[in-house]
């Protein structure tokens, strides 16, 4: 071949790799917006999945956190599994499990065919979020990580947004069965695409090496169910069940280390805990989590209890935060690759660290002000840390890690808003006097005083959060390795 024609073809084979990487994105784009749409869609089908079985709302809220429960519990496996066997194998199983399990739940013809359905589902959507953010790297270059990442958290925040509005519609138009069913053919346009456009990566040398650790997939499993029933069963009432619940999970996580530290290949590197920027940003996404998490739970009751609005209203006002984020996540992820993810970071955290805490102040005298514009400054600021964290710890790590450090990630974000539902809920219920009594009777004056509590106390642990993102930046600064330049 001669130079003329080797120049040509490098030519003609650039548009064709961004052609092909465009398209992979797009596959994890959709497989993003998926798994966050079965979250979020299913929610507002509660009430009338009451109706259809004759259930109590305490048996159908079961149809949300069996999904959530199985995410939760196998995300870190379900990264590891890919690690072991081949990413792209894994993430096309999890789109072909998310989407026949969709199919099961919108046949269901008993309750509890349907919660069976959906745990199947959650275990689809633990695969697709665990290997979307692993996969990131395999498919852009490091300098568009940040584009990447942010236009995952786009799409997750798509998916928030657009449950509950397609929910509705489809519910009074098809019933509830058709908020499953919906998901069949997304879920095949997503698998195609996937199936056409993902890069074929054979598994690590690391990985072929060793057996999957099937002792700590169990042990973990079983101490984050725990957990995350001991943070949700009660309602509010947290009794004998789950303070014996949290002893299990402390039993677990001693057994689980122990576990780990004698087998020739575990689940979870324990070692990896020892890089301080690795820690840090696994405890930042937990705590901003809990603290997003107050947005779902507290806000509602100050809208309709303080400033008196009505149902539909309060619905549009929520809606504000996700799509702040949706916009601000594509932002955020070239802000990212300019400015470099920790200075990102620590930027993140400042604007959510003024937002809560302007929406701690609850001025009620402003009307759907006080809510609107301190939410947007909290929404932009969570945009920009989510995806600054996101490209810094999948950047700076080994390839044969990508899949369970992914699903750390997305771990400690899921403990987080399992956290922060429990957390937040008791110290806004605290602070109005309610207790575990009848919310629908709150002033308005008691709702604005659970507001200003909650968010005084989601400001202090976004306050620590940004202490560790400092001290993080400025240890990564002082390593000179080559691994340590991948965080900054």
């Amino acid at each position: 071949m001669t130079v003329d024609e080797q120049n040509l073809d490098g030519l003609v084979s650039a548009p064709q790799q961004n052609r092909s990487v465009g398209w992979a994105l797009a596959s994890l784009s959709l497989a993003t917006l998926l798994s966050s749409l079965g979250t979020s869609i299913a929610s507002i089908g509660l009430p009338s999945l009451m109706q259809a079985f004759g259930a109590t709302f305490q048996a159908v809220q079961w149809v949300v956190l069996a999904y959530l429960l199985a995410i939760t519990t196998l995300i870190v496996s379900a990264g590891r599994l890919a690690d072991v066997f081949g990413r792209r194998p894994l993430l096309l199983a999890g789109i072909a499990l998310f989407t026949s399990a969709s199919v099961l739940c919108g046949l269901a013809p008993t309750l509890w065919l349907l919660i069976a359905a959906r745990a199947v589902q959650g275990l689809g959507a633990a695969l697709m979020m665990a290997l979307t953010l692993a996969f990131v790297s395999e498919t852009v270059s490091k300098e568009r990580a940040g584009s990447a990442m942010g236009l995952l958290g786009a799409m997750s925040s798509v998916g928030t947004t657009l449950g509950p509005s397609l929910g509705g519609l489809l519910i009074a138009g098809l019933g509830w069965r058709a908020i499953f069913l919906v998901n069949v053919p997304l879920g095949l346009l997503t698998f195609a695409i996937a199936w056409h456009a993902l890069p074929a990566r054979g598994k690590t040398a690391q990985a072929t090496q060793g057996k999957f650790d099937t002792m700590g997939t169990v042990l973990l499993a079983l101490t984050l169910a725990a957990y995350a029933l001991a943070m949700t069963l009660g309602r509010g009432n947290f009794g004998a069940l789950n303070i014996g619940l949290l002893a299990a999970t402390g039993i677990g996580v001693v057994l689980f280390a122990a576990t780990q530290a004698r087998v020739k290949n575990p689940l979870v590197q324990l070692a990896s805990f020892r890089d301080p920027r690795l820690s840090a940003s696994l405890a930042m996404n937990l705590i901003v989590a809990t603290v997003m998490m107050a947005t779902l739970v507290v806000a509602p009751f100050y809208l309709s209890r303080g400033l008196g609005l009505d149902a539909a209203m309060v619905g549009v006002v929520l809606s504000t935060g996700p799509f702040v984020s949706a916009l601000s996540a594509l932002l955020a992820g070239r802000l990212a690759d300019r400015f470099g993810s920790h200075r990102m970071m620590v930027a993140g955290l400042t604007s959510l660290a003024t937002g809560t805490f302007l929406l701690s102040l609850a001025m009620t005298s402003l009307g759907i002000v006080s809510y609107v514009v301190p939410i947007t400054v909290t929404c932009f600021g969570y945009a920009l840390f989510q995806t600054s964290n996101n490209a810094a710890v999948m950047s700076g790590i080994s390839a044969g890690e990508r899949g369970v450090i992914s699903g750390l990630l997305n771990l400690s974000r899921n403990l987080g808003l399992i956290t922060g539902a429990s957390l937040m809920g008791a110290v806004f219920a605290i602070a109005t006097g309610q207790g575990t009594a009848d919310t629908t009777i709150l002033s308005p004056a008691a709702a604005a005083q659970g507001m200003q509590t909650t968010f005084e106390a989601a400001t202090g642990m976004v306050l620590a959060a940004l202490i560790l993102a400092v001290l993080s930046a400025r240890f990564a600064s002082r390593i000179p390795s080559t691994s340590a330049s991948q965080y900054s």
